[in-house]
């Protein structure tokens, strides 16, 4: 395949190549009716492999989620495991799926390749939420794993996440050496097609062997942090639709957690998310039926899980009203649950916590203040995973990391983020918090008040393409900004832009997290103590912003924050990319409204 090749040409080879009768009738279709723009759209660019490894939509054609991508990326994967990593190769690989439509076939078709080269698979016969997969390379001491699942997405897409032998997701070089070796291997090999079948490469238990595993350590992990669960309150819980309901009830009650219900027309599978327009407990709406639930029950604590289990959220009835906790309230709130926990053990010295760098300051203020070590990463837990990895190999211990984006890791566990371990640690801290007279709500309140109260604001432009988010960044660089040291009434005390390797605070003037030509990544601290990230997405079309203020008060921070964003939007977007669209309304994490319109 090249860039050079006729379109009728690409379409041959994908008839050549594909035999999934739906997507080649795809094809054809478009063939016989001569659309070409279409053709254009599907078969010119391939699907781009990266450190999640592959998330889109499916449909027939070399950019989509279909059969044939799948194959080629496993084809590709299981090659880079035998000639790179020959001493590990023989020790298998891990592959799993969830519940959406198609996961089970992919999974299969990845299962050839590796079985074709000779390399054991421990194959997952079951739905299975994401965590399982790490857990699964580390329990099995496997070479790599791979999870099909498009995780909180919509229904009509699907995804290819890879994990490295360390149980942690590929990060680079590794993402851009498999994507190497996926180019050299496009062409089917002999058996890309057939149907699975048993044979000594295949081991078809693996999911039965492993789930009582990952059940008992993570309730082994959940008990060493309480000793009381019978203050608990009777909650409400959601797996949207998703896998996490196959699991964590089933934990709930090994637990001796009996006094919840689950949401009836949420509690199965469904890979068509019927009762959510969006199956994310981060959008407006997701959890509406839960809320209905929790009503009608007299409830006043739900918990969530996002389609693949690796998200957590929760809400609470504080005076009369649900409040939906963001990703940062449960990422301080549980941080606190566990330094408690290890605080009782005796030293935390060696005990390093982790966030990314648009998530929240507060936990290493909570950290510093407990005598532990904070270290911040780049987005995402291929960073996460592999820095705790990376501190582990030093003797220090990472007990726990989170990311704003609900995602949350116990590498006691796994070494990536996981909704069925949030879970579990929330309930037994919310359990504690009873038992002190305290509601989820009141235990962040307490913290606010020791570490400052935080407000942010997380939302994004959108940007209908690269070049617009190019041309953003480039005004943002060229203006008076970084000379002025000034971004409307606020004086900029710091200045860290991870394209261009600068930061304005060190000695120098290099930055203290890695530097990323391929992305547009500035990070600016503001005087008043406001911090602000603000980004080009690499997945969607969208510039996405990370503003958070500390206060003295809830209204002095929420202050702060609507100031900056109008600054940013004013000084920058307005100025420098006037076509650029914002939603007409931005919350707040407490709820405050910033209208726009």
């Amino acid at each position: 395949m090249t860039d050079k090749q006729s379109i009728s040409s690409l379409a041959e080879t994908w008839l050549q190549w594909d035999q999934d009768p739906k997507t080649r009738a795809e094809i054809e279709h478009l063939q016989s009716t001569n659309d070409v723009d279409a053709l254009e759209l599907c078969l010119r660019n391939r699907i781009e492999f990266g450190t999640a490894g592959l998330r889109g939509r499916m449909a027939a054609g070399f950019s989509c989620m279909n059969s044939l991508t799948v194959i080629q990326a496993s084809q590709g994967l299981a090659n880079y495991i035998k000639t790179a990593r020959p001493h590990i190769a023989s020790n298998g690989v891990v592959i799993g799926h969830d519940a959406r439509h198609n996961s089970r076939r992919f999974a299969e078709l990845a299962a050839n390749a590796f079985i074709a080269l000779q390399i054991p698979v421990y194959f997952f016969t079951e739905f299975s939420p994401t965590p399982m997969v790490p857990f699964g390379i580390n329990y099995f001491k496997a070479a790599a794993g791979i999870m099909v699942t498009a995780s909180h997405n919509p229904p009509q897409d699907n995804g290819y996440k890879v994990y490295s032998s360390n149980g942690a997701q590929i990060n680079r070089p590794e993402d851009h050496e498999i994507a190497q070796s996926i180019r050299e291997n496009l062409e089917p090999w002999a058996n890309a097609w057939v149907e699975l079948k048993p044979c000594d490469y295949l081991h078809a238990d693996a999911y039965q062997n492993l789930v009582q595993p990952y059940k008992s350590h993570i309730k082994e992990y959940t008990r060493s942090t309480v000793t009381d669960w019978k203050p608990l309150s009777p909650f409400v819980y959601t797996p949207l639709h998703g896998v996490g309901g196959l699991v964590l009830p089933e934990l709930c009650d090994s637990l001796g957690v009996d006094n919840f219900v689950s949401v009836p027309l949420q509690t199965k599978p469904d890979p068509d998310f019927p009762t959510v327009k969006f199956p994310n407990p981060e959008e407006a709406g997701a959890l509406d039926l839960a809320i209905q639930t929790a009503d009608q029950e007299g409830r006043a604590l739900i918990i969530a899980n996002d389609p693949d289990a690796d998200r957590f959220a929760a809400a609470e009835k504080v005076d009369d009203k649900w409040f939906l906790f963001t990703g940062n309230h449960v990422g301080v709130l549980l941080a606190s649950h566990v330094l408690d926990s290890l605080k009782n053990n005796g030293d935390l010295s060696k005990s390093v916590f982790l966030t990314t760098t648009v998530s929240s300051g507060m936990l290493d203020k909570m950290a510093v203040h407990e005598g532990a070590r904070f270290q911040e990463t780049l987005t995402g837990f291929k960073w996460m995973g592999n820095v705790a990895r990376d501190l582990e190999a030093t003797g220090v211990t990472v007990p726990f990391a989170y990311e704003e984006a609900l995602g949350y890791m116990f590498p006691s566990v796994c070494y990536d983020k996981d909704g069925i371990t949030a879970a579990s640690i929330f309930l037994a801290a919310y359990a504690k918090w009873k038992s002190q007279g305290l509601t989820a709500h009141a235990k962040l309140q307490q913290l606010f008040a020791t570490h400052g109260h935080h407000e942010t604001l997380n939302n994004y432009f959108r940007s209908p393409n690269p070049a617009l988010t190019a041309e953003l960044f480039r005004g943002i660089r060229s203006g008076p900004f970084l000379g002025d040291m000034q971004l409307g009434k606020f004086k900029i005390l710091r200045w860290r832009d991870l394209t261009e390797g600068y930061d304005s605070a060190s000695s120098d003037h290099k930055p203290d997290l890695p530097e990323d030509s391929t992305s547009q990544m500035l990070t600016l601290w503001l005087d008043g103590g406001v911090r602000f990230t603000i980004r080009g997405s690499g997945t969607e079309p969208k510039v996405k912003f990370y503003i958070e203020s500390c206060g003295d008060s809830r209204e002095n921070a929420i202050e702060a924050v609507c100031e900056t964003f109008l600054a940013i939007l004013k000084e920058w977007v307005l100025k420098y990319t006037p076509s650029m669209t914002h939603a007409s309304q931005l919350f707040t994490s407490s709820g405050h409204v910033l209208d726009m319109k």
